[in-house]
């Protein structure tokens, strides 16, 4: 891989934590919550807060046989923040909300789902067992 801005910090998680948000979201709007009716962030904590090449680092030891990465000349890059990060404090305190997998499960669970992809798995069944793993993972 080329990597654009190895060393620029993200809050990194799986797809399956903002969308519990969403839902619990809902359910206070669907009850007539009137805070409820805001702008919200279903962000990490600060453990999964991590560099591009710290992700891409572990990644590379989940996937199936070699990978490497390399930074891209910086000359010919466009401006990135260099740390970019969400306060999900309203979420917590107002919703419950809580993030329930760890960025390195997280990205295991993310890598599985692209090897049993790539294996032809049915994924409609593997997404479901995951669904339900997150679900059995509350916090």
């Amino acid at each position: 891989l080329t990597l654009r801005h190895p060393h620029a910090t993200r809050p990194w998680q799986h797809v399956l934590e903002p969308l519990h948000g969403y839902l619990l979201l809902a359910q206070a709007l669907a009850k007539g919550e009137s805070a409820a009716a805001a702008a919200w962030n279903f962000g990490p904590g600060s453990d999964g807060v991590a560099s591009v090449a710290e992700v891409v680092g572990l990644l590379s030891a989940l996937w199936p046989g070699p990978a490497a990465w390399h930074a891209a000349p910086q000359a010919r890059q466009p401006h990135e923040a260099g740390l970019l990060a969400l306060d999900s404090s309203k979420a917590r305190s107002l919703l419950g909300w809580r993030p329930r997998w760890t960025l390195a499960s997280a990205l295991t669970r993310t890598m599985d789902w692209h090897n049993a992809w790539r294996a032809g798995a049915d994924m409609q069944t593997f997404t479901r067992a995951q669904i339900a793993a997150f679900q059995d993972s509350a916090p």
